[in-house]
């Protein structure tokens, strides 16, 4: 196709302004489906994850045709601890749709985000979208966006980047802030108006910058980019050479190519400059890599991803319970499946722990590692984790940890009990604006203050309260932090847990576990409000006498258990516990399983007396 008649365009923005819903309504008007195909909400989120959490984790690739038009579109995910995918494929299209919703405005990621974009000299694209929201903001939205464009030293012509104002859900959009528009054609005008066509030059040898690699049971991996510059056909031989890695020449033979129609990719003979493609049969290929021809084999130069901030530690699951539910539970299983998501993932860093069961993970935060243990767990795999750690850095001989920058939206009556609670976790506030009933508060706070605060915020605002954060580099180390004050309720014994032992243990605290459940000694099975951990006899019995008989227990009543999700179970972990992960379950237990053996090990830390305990 005439390189001329191609539009590559990425969408970015923060989580939850309707990006995916966006791209779902130009590939409807783009006539990608038959005017009597059902198409499902959010086409473009096909992970089973991605639909269950109502959020993109993966950034994919479309196409949709326009007045004889190409529009190429990758659709990014917008929370901030998948940065890096949508950092890797900017370099992929020549310009970017910024969605920014009618009432939030420009949010953490929507920085972060667009600084990456006028970074690469990217065509800008402002959707103002959610225009039929009752409260929307329209006129006060355009002037943040404007006031952010010029906090990040936009050039004269990124800052008369064109404003469109859709509604993703109702399918319309508009270039006035005064008209409601009847379908996506403003949009589209826009898109082949303001976003040039590929550079690169059709004679030129062929070169193309893998954005991104996957790999298929079929045809091995595969490579996807943009072609910068002259044409390959199946069958051409490449080289594979990296802008980082000077000695990497590996010579191979492109297999098939693909190109994208609609949200599937279709075989083709060959491709030329601005096409996004896929490409099989290059042995070793990687992101950030080249795939190049023989005549010109420089590499095309690729910016290193931001580095993670957040690291746990995964290793081979031994509680007793070990290898009952997983089909994967060696580490070799465990070895081979994280390094195999870290050549997918550049966010992420994988490493050899100290044992040879244990592995180093480090990623851009809590969500980012939750999703890889929730992935792994669905595939099968049966494995423990540690609790998150920051990751600490020597800078200029100063001690240095990562900083987030935090945005807590919530009703003015609870401004005070949030502002309480970022004091304890040496919170910064920055600024505060007033949101019609609401107040958006600004603060810069320690990344380790942030573990488990999530659930608090929604338990102090009563549900209303709305966070979102962004990493914001790294400052000197602020101090301790006391992020759990509460303890937990430890089984004492191996066994099912029984009514009448939970009866007495619901006492002491709140309980994780009903009736009929398998525990072992030091398996954690509730939260103990007072601090301090207890030992509970969740499997105890009632002695039977000729007056007491197992028939009674009937009139014992439990609260109903706390469900703890995967999130919620990595907020609660101390130091001195670990996470066991299985496909159908997920336990906390401590370190060491015994009583007695624990105490001894607390009184080591504390430096008190051989018998002091």
């Amino acid at each position: 196709m005439d390189k001329q008649k191609i539009r590559n365009v990425a969408i970015i923005a923060h989580v939850d302004h309707g990006k995916t819903s966006l791209v779902n309504e130009l590939l409807k008007q783009g006539n990608v489906f038959r005017d009597n195909q059902t198409v499902v909400d959010r086409v473009m989120d096909s992970n089973a994850l991605e639909r269950e959490r109502g959020i993109t984790i993966l950034s994919k690739n479309a196409s949709c045709m326009y007045d004889g038009f190409k529009i190429n579109i990758v659709d990014t995910p917008g929370h901030a601890d998948f940065g890096g995918e949508v950092e890797r494929v900017l370099k992929m299209v020549d310009g970017a749709l910024l969605v920014v919703d009618a009432f939030e405005g420009p949010m953490p990621q929507t920085r972060f985000v667009l600084e990456r974009a006028l970074a690469l000299g990217l065509k800008i694209i402002v959707v103002v979208n959610k225009t039929d929201r009752p409260d929307a903001r329209l006129k006060e939205v355009v002037d943040e966006i404007l006031e952010l464009f010029l906090d990040l030293d936009a050039s004269e012509e990124q800052l008369n980047s064109p404003f469109v104002f859709a509604s993703a859900r109702n399918g319309t959009a508009s270039r006035s802030v005064n008209e409601s528009g009847r379908s996506m054609q403003p949009l589209f005008q826009t898109i082949i108006e303001h976003i040039t066509p590929p550079a690169g030059a059709p004679d030129a040898p062929f070169k193309m910058l893998v954005s991104s690699a996957e790999h298929n049971d079929y045809v091995g991996k595969l490579a996807v980019g943009k072609v910068g510059s002259g044409s390959v056909k199946v069958g051409d031989s490449v080289v594979l050479t990296n802008y980082h890695d000077a000695t990497k020449s590996v010579k191979s033979k492109v297999v098939s190519i693909f190109t994208y129609e609609g949200i599937k990719r279709v075989p083709a003979d060959s491709a030329s400059v601005g096409d996004i493609i896929c490409v099989s049969g290059i042995e070793g290929v990687g992101i950030g890599d080249t795939v190049c021809a023989e005549a010109d084999v420089a590499p095309i130069e690729f910016v290193k991803i931001a580095e993670p901030s957040v690291e746990m530690t995964f290793m081979v699951n031994d509680s007793p319970l070990a290898g009952k539910e997983g089909k994967f539970v060696t580490s070799r299983h465990i070895r081979d499946r994280l390094y195999k998501e870290a050549v997918k993932d550049l966010s992420l860093r994988v490493a050899d722990g100290a044992t040879a069961d244990s592995f180093i993970v480090c990623g851009r935060g809590e969500m980012h590692l939750s999703i890889l243990i929730e992935t792994m767990r669905r595939d099968g795999y049966e494995f423990a984790v540690s609790m998150p750690k920051v990751l600490i850095k020597t800078i200029d001989g100063v001690k240095s940890e990562p900083i987030d920058r935090v945005f807590i939206d919530v009703p003015e009556a609870c401004v005070g009990t949030v502002m309480s609670k970022m004091g304890t976790r040496k919170g910064e506030l920055v600024d505060m604006t007033p949101h019609g009933s609401r107040i958006r508060m600004n603060f810069k706070v320690p990344a380790r203050g942030m573990f488990g605060y999530q659930s608090e915020l929604l338990t102090d605002t009563k549900g209303e309260g709305v966070m979102s954060s962004v990493f914001d580099g790294y400052e000197p180390y602020k101090g301790e932090i006391n992020r759990r004050d509460f303890g937990s309720l430890v089984a004492h014994e191996q066994g099912d847990s029984i009514v009448y032992g939970l009866f007495n243990a619901q006492e002491r605290g709140t309980l994780f576990i009903g009736a009929g459940v398998p525990v072992y000694a030091g398996m954690v099975v509730g939260l103990n409000p007072r601090g301090d951990d207890i030992v509970v006899n969740v499997c105890k019995r009632k002695h039977l006498t000729n007056t007491r008989s197992s028939g009674s227990d009937d009139a014992l009543k439990l609260v109903t258990p706390m469900r703890m999700t995967l999130e919620d179970c990595i907020e609660f972990l101390a130091d001195d516990e670990i996470l066991e992960v299985t496909p159908k379950s997920l336990r906390i237990r401590k370190r060491i399983l015994d009583a007695t053996e624990r105490m001894r090990e607390r009184a080591k830390i504390l430096g008190l007396g051989k018998h002091a305990l």
